[in-house]
């Protein structure tokens, strides 16, 4: 374990993640070693953003030779925790929570959704991918019996902060957050926000402000 991840920023976790990516593309390719260049061409960086990356955590790679791909995407999953199993809440079982468990991403990389809940009674007791949806106001039981670490709350923005209060009652310290709200909790809780309209936005932005080829009389 890193003992000064509060060091680390989030854009170089989020570079760790293509490179785990990249390594496993280039595993299933035949590549037994890859070069800090080639890593960071796959990624449209730098080589030297790489090799500033992964130096954070030790040193991985042989002059001259690049880095064992396989020794590499396993320190990388180590550093990121997904060399294990993690136990995961899912809070709100509408049309993004059902797309959630339907997410294969999620269980190949170890995360694996154990509990499903919901204050809707038309949705309590239902059954997706074997998951039986529990009432929410039962979640303490149900997150001491899963040993749920990880929570993911997909209900709408005006109940997420209550939502997120319990979980936190209920020791869960991190939580993914699909709901269109800045959340408040204390020191200690960690959480991801994943806006989607946020994102596409930034897009409509960059369509907006692109600059046109300068076009010359007669054209």
């Amino acid at each position: 374990m890193y003992n000064n991840s509060n060091k680390i920023s989030d854009a170089t976790v989020r570079r760790l993640s293509k490179y785990y990516r990249s390594l496993k593309y280039a595993y299933d390719r035949g590549m037994r070693t890859i070069s800090s260049q080639e890593l960071a061409d796959m990624n449209n960086l730098t080589a030297a953003q790489v090799r500033k990356d992964l130096s954070f955590f030790g040193a991985f790679g042989r002059r001259g030779l690049g880095y064992y791909v396989a020794d590499l995407q396993r320190n990388i999953a180590r550093i990121l925790g997904i060399n294990k199993t993690w136990n995961v809440a899912l809070i709100g079982a509408g049309n993004i929570g059902r797309a959630l468990i339907d997410y294969d991403q999620f269980r190949q990389q170890g995360f694996l959704i154990k509990s499903v809940l919901d204050n809707d009674p038309n949705k309590i007791g239902n059954i997706y991918h074997g998951i039986e949806v529990k009432d929410f106001a039962d979640v303490e039981e149900v997150i001491r019996k899963n040993k749920v670490k990880i929570a993911i709350v997909a209900v709408p923005s005006q109940f997420a902060q209550s939502v997120v209060d319990r979980l936190i009652e209920c020791k869960v310290r991190a939580i993914l957050n699909f709901a269109p709200i800045t959340l408040q909790v204390p020191d200690g809780v960690f959480v991801r926000n994943e806006n989607m309209a946020i994102e596409i936005e930034a897009l409509s932005f960059a369509l907006t402000n692109r600059k046109e080829p300068r076009r010359t009389l007669g054209q």
